[in-house]
Parts: structure tokens; sequence; C-alpha cells
């Protein structure tokens, strides 16, 4: 882990960065498979996290109204852990999770269908910081402080470990109240590989992972509704949320201090630098670590799971289709930027497009 120290950050607005990231990712790719509009019917259904659900939302509406209108596909937010676990049991035809799927779990998947599962990243996304006190907006916070925050260790806004890193600043003499996901939760996944990955104490005692044994002194909400509304609802909330919940109910957020000491403002731009730093294998397994340069440092990726055989040929086309559209069309990464996800770049689109093309294909 790098030596952090104190520099200003860069404020960039999030109209000017997503126009900067499409301007690199909408032109689509030229490999992707030729379809006959109008040509699909069927009925698809997926469970998963609530991190890209307002994103999926908008994207099978405009689908099934504009791209394939004899399609239905349902989309439940269940969070991360139901939708790994719903897809485990065959209970769905595809999964969505902010983590990817453990070798055990590969193997269960398998056992259930009798063929490989499929997964992949389908879009980039930041986990804030939200602030119940508009005052506090753009609060400087480091993974040691908000670990802290957290275990409890550090209970008041003034406490001088804030304060240090915010001079100037007037800071409240006021209780700080954490709130955390209190359901199964990529959303928790990313915040938790985060403070892992930077912070010694927090990896011994917590560790990673989609739920958490919190200390009893924060307060849980189910989804990142409820941890908005909690937020919203309680003097001195903090709560981490998916970037869209911050910025669809108009909360303050911090700035998170990155690997270089960089205190990066959660902007669309920030999202995509941290997402281009990340090494990503052909398997798809991979974390967002040890972010720098002008990346926001907890920044995750979500994956879609689906499997090589055991679909009728109308699902199985409509879930090629629809994620190859998500991948490929103009109109789906304007509408992931303007809520505040960052496509993803032409070549790992490519890439994508390609594991896509393994569904029901074993």
């Amino acid at each position: 882990m790098r030596n952090r120290s104190f520099r200003p950050a860069r404020s960039v607005a999030l109209g000017t960065a997503a126009g900067l990231v499409l301007a690199g990712c909408l032109a689509g790719v030229d490999d992707r498979p030729t379809v006959t509009r109008g040509s699909l019917s069927g009925a698809v259904t997926g469970a998963g996290a609530t991190f890209p659900d307002p994103l999926f939302q908008e994207w099978i509406a405009h689908y099934e109204q504009r791209v394939e209108t004899g399609v239905d596909i349902g989309y439940q937010a269940v969070g991360s852990g139901g939708g790994i676990e719903q897809f485990l049991a065959d209970a769905v035809d595809f999964g969505s999770s902010e983590r990817y799927l453990r070798q055990g779990e590969l193997t269960v998947a398998s056992e259930v269908r009798g063929c490989a599962a499929v997964q992949f990243p389908v879009l980039f996304g930041a986990v804030v910081l939200a602030l119940h006190d508009d005052a506090l907006d753009g609060l400087v916070l480091d993974p040691d402080v908000i670990a802290g925050i957290y275990d409890r260790r550090i209970t008041r806004y003034d406490d001088p470990a804030i304060a240090a890193l915010n001079p100037g600043m007037a800071l409240p003499e006021a209780e700080i109240l954490p709130v955390h996901r209190s359901d199964g939760s990529g959303t928790t996944y990313v915040f938790t590989r985060y403070l892992t990955a930077e912070v010694p104490f927090w990896a011994q005692r917590y560790a990673e992972g989609t739920d958490i044994d919190w200390h009893d002194d924060t307060l849980g909400g189910e989804g990142n509704e409820g941890v908005t509304r909690a937020v919203q609802e309680n003097a001195g909330g903090i709560g981490y949320v998916n970037q869209s919940y911050a910025l669809a109910n108009d909360l303050a957020t911090a700035r998170v201090v990155n690997e270089d000491g960089q205190p990066i403002e959660p902007t669309l731009e920030a999202t995509t630098a941290a997402s281009e730093e990340a090494s990503i294998p052909d398997d798809f397994q991979f974390d967002i670590d040890d972010i720098g340069g002008s990346g926001y440092p907890i920044t995750g990726a979500n994956w879609i799971f689906a499997y090589e055989c055991g679909y009728e040929d109308e699902t199985a086309a409509v879930l090629r289709d629809f994620w190859t559209w998500v991948l490929t069309d103009v109109e789906a990464d304007r509408l992931a930027a303007e809520l505040g996800y960052a496509p993803m770049g032409r070549e790992l689109k490519r890439r994508v497009i390609e594991e896509i093309a393994r569904i029901n294909a074993g």
C-alpha cells in the first residue's frame, strides 16, 4: 500500500465525465452478432444485485419497448447474495452479483446443469459514502477513518482523525451513525473488500463478504433503498450506497483518499479511471484494488451468471441478444452514463461478447 499524502482533489461534473467516457465507449463493437430485429419472443427471469437495478430497469424497458417488443425480461433486485443463491438453485435464467462466482460455486453450478456456468462483467460503478448533513458534502475520508467509523473507534464528526483530513472545514460536534446493508449484498462486498485490502485491523476482525457481522452500534438497512432512507432520516447518518442512489436522492457524499493520496470525488470519470487500472483475466474473476491516479478507490463491477446448456432455444436467444445489446448499443451506454455507471471500454466489450456467445452453446 502506498504512503498517502493529502493533495487537493479536482472536481469533475457528472455530465462532463459522461461525455468523456462515452466518447471512448459508445461507438460499438464491430463483431457483434447479426439479429433480425423483432424476431425474438419469450420470457426471461433474473435476480440479484440492487447495485445495478436502476440501470437494469432502464435497459429492460428500452429493450422491450423499442428493440424486441415480443420479449419479457423480469429482474428482481434481491441482493447479490440472493442472486447467487437463486442462480445456483436454478430458480432464475440469470443471476447478478457484485462479486464473481468462486471455484466452489462454479462447481455447484456445473452440478446443477451438468455444464459450466458463464460469468461476465457488464458495468462498473462506485460505492459512495452518503451523508445526512448537506454541509458535509465533500468531506474527505481515508480507509483508516472509514474503518474506524464502522468499528465505532471514531464516533464523532469532529474527531481529530477526521479534522486532520479536512483542514478549514467546520465539523459538527455530532455523533456519527454508520449505516450498513442488512441483506446479503454485493455492494457490501465491494465496500468491505476495499477496507480489507487497505486496513489490517479490518481484515483481521471483519474481512470481506456479502454479509458481515457488523458492530452492534451500527444501523442496518435493506437494499440501497434502505440504507439511503436510513441516512436521510437519521441525524449524523453515513452509509455506503451505489452512486446512482446518491445521485437520485441528491445526497451529500464524501471524497475518499486513494492510493496516491488524492481525495477523489465519486464521479463517473473517476470510476472509469479506476476500472481502467484493474487487471482483468480471461476468466473475468477480478477485484479492483490499490487504485491511485485519478481513480475513485471504492469501485466494483457487476457480473451476470448464465449457463452453457439447459435453456429453451427462445430463452437462450433472448439472453444472448439482450446482454450483447447492452454492450453494443449507443442508447444502452447513454443510459448507463446518465445514471452514474461506467460503460466498459471497447476491447473489454469485445472479450465479454465472446463469453456471452457461450450461453447455451454447450
